[in-house]
């Protein structure tokens, strides 16, 4: 839908929740609301996003790093050392053991959902209208965190990081007698054990997926809802208020994401 066949608030939502979507089957872009409902459709959106921030934070850090000094620092400088310095201390804090993947896990994950999270702070119309009449695409969503694709699927890799060191620590009997004889140890129980476990278990990324995305899909849609339904010269005594509010929220989504994984990695890497 083009900008200038939208009529109702109702269609100004509708078109800015629709994701800029690709047929694998064909390579074509199609628009959300007329894509097949089939497993091969990618949301091109927000893997461009998602991929060009992780570029993004990737570049900027190795770029400090390389020319990073011992007397006083810039100001980029002291900003990264903040952040790494913040990291460092909580892995050390909830992380019992030693792993060289974890430190640099967190801080990879902490900056990379925080850099998505930020995409929801820019002009809700600025990077679709330039899609839109600059490049002739058919809708974009800029902000990758609040789908749910891009979240479950970061999630997914933390569980199976989690199955990957339960493995190697406890090794694939312990894990095995760890799912079926807690929290009852007697065999009897083992099919009631394996459940519990077991719905513990796939609970985590789900839980850890879904928390970020309904959060980040709730502030989005705000945003939304507030250029959609109200003139545009009376947006901004909303619009700032909230702006400044979500500052908050897209800071402590990335540090939840951040802290449960290390949470779940270092209750996996404990030796029963």
């Amino acid at each position: 839908m083009a900008a200038g066949e939208i009529q109702t608030p109702q269609e100004y939502i509708g078109h800015h929740l629709t994701h800029l979507q690709m047929d694998l089957r064909t390579f074509e872009l199609v628009n959300a609301h007329n894509a097949p409902a089939t497993f091969w459709v990618l949301n091109v959106d927000s893997m461009f996003f998602s991929l060009l921030l992780g570029l993004i934070f990737l570049v900027l850090f190795h770029k400090v790093a390389k020319s990073i000094t011992s007397g006083v620092p810039r100001k980029m400088q002291a900003a990264i050392e903040l952040v790494v310095d913040f990291i460092d201390s909580n892995v050390r804090d909830m992380y019992h053991g030693k792993n060289k993947l974890i430190a640099p896990l967190a801080l990879t994950i902490f900056v990379w959902v925080f850099l998505m999270n930020f995409m929801d702070l820019l002009p809700i119309d600025l990077l679709p209208y330039i899609g839109e009449h600059w490049l002739g695409l058919l809708s974009l969503r800029v902000v990758p965190s609040a789908d749910v694709n891009i979240t479950l699927s970061m999630a997914l890799g933390v569980f199976i990081l989690i199955l990957f060191y339960s493995i190697k620590m406890k090794g694939l009997g312990g894990l095995t007698r760890e799912l079926t004889l807690q929290p009852f140890n007697h065999p009897i129980f083992i099919p009631i054990n394996l459940i519990l476990e077991g719905v513990s278990l796939l609970s985590k990324p789900v839980s850890l997926g879904l928390r970020l995305f309904g959060n980040m899909y709730a502030g989005e849609l705000i945003f939304i809802l507030i250029a959609g339904l109200l003139p545009w010269w009376s947006q901004w005594v909303l619009n700032v208020p909230w702006a400044i509010f979500h500052i908050l929220i897209i800071s402590l989504q990335a540090f939840i994401f951040m802290v449960l994984t290390i949470v779940y990695l270092s209750i996996a890497s404990k030796d029963h």
